[in-house]
């Protein structure tokens, strides 16, 4: 594999769009990283195919280097820091939409070093638990008008959607018109916490509540969020957990939503 074949995942035209981004959000040591592209590039690789971190071709330089980039970059939070900067290219808040989705986690995510907390405390801090879908996590994110991610909550596969949606609906940096959601999310309490942040539901009821408003023309296009979902688990990273850690998986999700913001 030649050099440009080994940062073939950016091009010169891609690279000269996020170069500035990730210049803007590094951490300032006393020497810059070397071949930063090049590094970059295998953070990419590794995420976008689920491989071991040894697996990194050797053209996209030593794979212990990129290792430990991309983890000592999420525990500082660069990679949130670049998905936030991402989002200044402007939100669309008209209508946010709100989903989850349970992300099975490989057997090598288990076994996050122990903090003297047991094992309820250490699974909920690492975002790892049991559900019917088997050992994983949950996702919940909440997309602009756009379908394109704005905030994200990890919990334990078991864990409700209810719970994290009234604390990442307040992370909105403004009010929207409209929240949607689907039935996960009937609660004419958390209804409630819609209308008194100033926005509109536009969550059907279950089968067995009360009638509510629930516009057709609204609720419809709850599949850019779903879009949103098949788009991201692309990167296999995302689709299926490898990470030890919840600060790590985030920094993945925040980097393949980056990424998203840019491609659309």
């Amino acid at each position: 594999m030649t050099e440009s074949n080994a940062t073939q995942i950016f091009t010169d035209e891609a690279w000269a769009v996020w170069e500035p981004l990730i210049e803007a959000v590094r951490p300032r040591g006393k020497t810059p990283p070397k071949d930063l592209r090049r590094t970059i590039s295998a953070v990419f690789w590794r995420h976008q195919n689920g491989a071991k971190w040894r697996s990194i071709p050797a053209e996209l330089g030593p794979w212990w280097l990129t290792a430990q980039l991309f983890i000592r970059w999420a525990k500082r939070g660069v990679w949130v820091r670049l998905f936030t900067l991402v989002q200044e290219r402007g939100q669309a808040l008209g209508m946010v939409f709100l989903d989850d989705t349970n992300i099975r986690a490989h057997h090598k995510a288990a076994g996050a070093q122990k903090k003297r907390d047991d094992s309820r405390q250490r699974d909920h801090r690492e975002a790892l638990g049991r559900s019917r879908g088997g050992y994983g996590t949950k996702v919940c994110v909440v997309a602009d008008g756009r379908g394109r991610a704005v905030t994200f909550s990890l919990a334990p596969g078991q864990a409700h959607e209810l719970p994290l949606a009234p604390a990442m609906l307040d992370r909105l940096p403004r009010e929207p018109l409209w929240v949607v959601g689907d039935k996960g999310y009937a609660s004419n309490a958390f209804r409630d916490h819609v209308w008194a942040m100033g926005a509109r539901p536009a969550i059907p009821p279950k089968r067995r509540d009360a009638a509510v408003a629930c516009p057709q023309w609204v609720y419809r296009n709850r599949h850019l969020v779903e879009n949103l979902g098949a788009r991201l688990k692309e990167w296999r990273a995302v689709a299926t957990r490898y990470e030890k850690t919840a600060t790590s998986f985030l920094a993945i999700l925040h980097l393949a939503t980056a990424a998203d913001w840019i491609k659309i």
